[in-house]
């Protein structure tokens, strides 16, 4: 399994507009086969950054959610969402491996 780690720099003062944009994105990720554990949004602390965390069971299975979203209307209308609200100004994506006990 891998955990795809986003970590976004938000324009505080669209905070609603990023919000909205992560509800977008959980059923797409799990459409395709993947795990969404939640976007996460500041509270305390900075109040420009935002993380979203999601699984697949392989990295190979996360490329081919990549491909398939690539195609996706849905998909595709989410990413007009933020081209059109400009929610986040970049992110940062890594990939982790779970460590269970």
């Amino acid at each position: 399994m891998i955990t795809c780690y986003l970590r976004y720099v938000v324009d505080p003062l669209k905070l609603k507009e990023f919000e909205a944009y992560g509800k977008m994105w959980i059923p797409l990720v799990e459409k395709f086969g993947g795990k969404h554990h939640g976007y996460f949004m500041p509270h305390e602390g900075a109040n420009n950054i935002a993380l979203a965390l999601f699984s697949f069971p392989s990295l190979t299975a996360y490329e081919a959610y990549r491909t398939k979203a690539a195609s996706d209307p849905e998909c595709q209308a989410a990413m007009r969402y933020y081209e059109e609200t400009k929610c986040f100004t970049s992110y940062e994506r890594s990939f982790m491996r779970p460590v269970f006990g």
